[in-house]
């Protein structure tokens, strides 16, 4: 199953998480296939502001536990982390 992982950083935290950046997107990268798209929320003026990522889990608990590993989520970056189940009906590669 797919799972959104909605995360808001905190307040003031850009400096975060521009000095976990490379270490979030090779943590990504080596989702493999389980990674099924990602990329950053931002503000109005251009700014990093959370992430959305979207994983292929067993259960929610393992998309959890996945969210836990990031690199982010070790550095305290995120002020919360919304996990949601999600089905991918348009323009999904994987279905024709």
């Amino acid at each position: 199953m797919l799972y959104a992982l909605i995360c808001t950083d905190k307040p003031g935290a850009l400096q975060t998480r521009l000095d976990n950046r490379d270490d979030h997107i090779a943590f990504l990268k080596g989702l493999g296939n389980g990674l099924k798209a990602a990329g950053p929320f931002l503000d109005d003026d251009g700014n990093m502001t959370g992430s959305l990522v979207v994983i292929e889990a067993a259960n929610r608990d393992e998309a959890l536990a996945i969210s836990q590993e990031d690199p982010y989520a070790k550095a305290d970056l995120f002020e919360s982390v919304e996990i949601r189940p999600w089905n991918w009906v348009i323009k999904n590669p994987e279905v024709s």
